[in-house]
């Protein structure tokens, strides 16, 4: 199997505004963690407030872990975090606040990541 071929990447979009969506993403995130992808959540427009510390622990969805636990659980296992730079710099978030694990990077660190071909899945 090629290096690409064995890459994963979730773009989630949502957060408070879609709680639904942003824990479903990293349900399906750690899942390709669990099934040896190298697994890459690119974090775009909304979804960049998850980046924030405390953001991610005022969700929880019925029926599922809460969403904190997913992301710690994603990053803990390897699972890396792209958050989209205009779209955070656009909210005006504060970087010194980043979870573990979450890097502030442009378009460009997406598109080499998946440069190739990658499965992907959008949220």
């Amino acid at each position: 199997m090629s290096a690409t071929a064995n890459r994963f990447v979730v773009t989630l979009t949502s957060s408070h505004d879609n709680p639904d969506k942003a824990t479903v993403a990293f349900v399906v995130a750690n899942a390709a963690l669990g099934s040896d992808r190298e697994t890459l959540v690119f974090l775009s427009v909304e979804g960049v407030r998850l980046s924030v510390q405390g953001e991610a622990g005022k969700i929880h969805e019925a029926g599922f872990a809460p969403l904190a636990e997913l992301i710690h659980q994603f990053t803990s296992n390897g699972g890396k975090i792209l958050v989209c730079s205009p779209c955070f710099k656009k909210r005006a978030l504060d970087d010194s606040q980043l979870i573990p694990g979450a890097v502030i990077a442009g378009g460009a660190k997406l598109v080499e990541f998946m440069a190739g071909g990658v499965s992907s899945v959008s949220f």
